[in-house]
């Protein structure tokens, strides 16, 4: 009984963590009787000054990283790694639970790094500490630190690219610029330009016109973000790891990076005017804009008014 209710719980990422904290790392693992199937069986990570294995890690556990996978992983992501787990088949994603990550194609959504490169090792130990809000995939901060690390060298031995590649160098994010009206109105105009509306909506409620016809690299439906309701940003909650989801791109998602059209210091625009839209965070952004616009009305045009005829709102 302990067993199934621990492998059903992977479904609801509250009660899972709560079990994990109660439960504690060194009782029985669950499932230890699935097979792991892995591209490599001599894969480490390095984070923090720590060396993670996915097995053999030198101090009499041949199966470091693989017993975390076990018992944490496996219901979701599968014994094969390619998030088709035992759970996997409850995440509808028309419903906006997206389904697991699929770990043999080495594409990964928060990233440091350059478009279609891999990720560093410190991006996946964020990922997993921090969890991906409006998903299934709960925060791993009661694991340690070295287990965390162990879970990292278990994830990258599901794909050859780790063998055969290397992480890309990460993107270098200037100083923030003041988040003045001036910076706000340019974030306005760069939203509209290069049409963030279409997929975020004019408002940024998730609606716009290609919102409903978005998918993911695996033909899944996927929703755009809603900055109106949004708290937490899918790779984190700063205004930095706001800028860099433009510089990289969610890898897998319609999401693409902007490093070739927009510059660096525009980029801080677009983070400061996307502030704007997060009414239920009051964020100063949006105080400054909201006072501008009290003392100017009437003054902006919509975003997406001067989009051809028959492309959407």
């Amino acid at each position: 009984m302990k067993i199934k209710l621990e492998m059903t719980s992977l479904v609801f990422p509250g009660v899972l963590s709560l079990l994990v904290v109660f439960a504690g790392v060194n009782t029985c693992f669950a499932q230890i009787d699935v097979h792991i199937h892995t591209a490599t069986t001599n894969m480490e990570s390095h984070v923090n000054g720590r060396t993670g294995h996915a097995f053999d890690d030198g101090q009499g556990r041949p199966d470091a990283g693989a017993q975390l996978y076990r018992r944490y992983c496996v219901g979701c992501h599968g014994p094969d790694g390619d998030g088709n787990g035992e759970n996997a088949q409850w995440f509808d994603p028309t419903m906006g639970f997206e389904k697991p990550r699929d770990f043999t194609e080495a594409v990964f959504k928060c990233r440091s790094t350059p478009t279609g490169t891999l990720p560093t090792d410190e991006d996946l130990f964020d990922a997993i500490t921090r969890g991906f809000v409006n998903t299934n995939m709960p925060s791993w901060r009661p694991l340690t630190e070295q287990e965390r690390a162990n879970l990292i060298a278990m994830v990258k031995s599901f794909s050859p690219r780790w063998e055969k590649e290397k992480s890309g160098a990460p993107i270098t994010i200037p100083a923030e610029t003041p988040a003045t009206i001036d910076s706000i109105l340019h974030g306005r105009d760069l939203f509209d330009k290069i049409q963030c509306w279409k997929c975020h909506g004019p408002e940024g409620h998730g609606d716009g016109p290609s919102a409903a016809t978005l998918t993911d690299t695996k033909g899944n439906p996927i929703r755009p973000y809603d900055f109106a309701t949004g708290v937490r940003f899918k790779c984190g909650a700063t205004n930095q790891d706001l800028y860099r989801i433009f510089l990289t791109g969610l890898d897998g998602t319609p999401m693409p990076s902007f490093s070739d059209n927009i510059k660096p210091e525009e980029a801080w625009d677009l983070v400061h005017f996307l502030r704007t839209l997060q009414v239920s965070l009051k964020t100063p952004e949006r105080s400054t804009f909201e006072t501008w616009q009290h003392s100017h009305p009437g003054t902006l045009k919509p975003i997406g008014e001067d989009q051809p005829p028959g492309t959407g709102n």
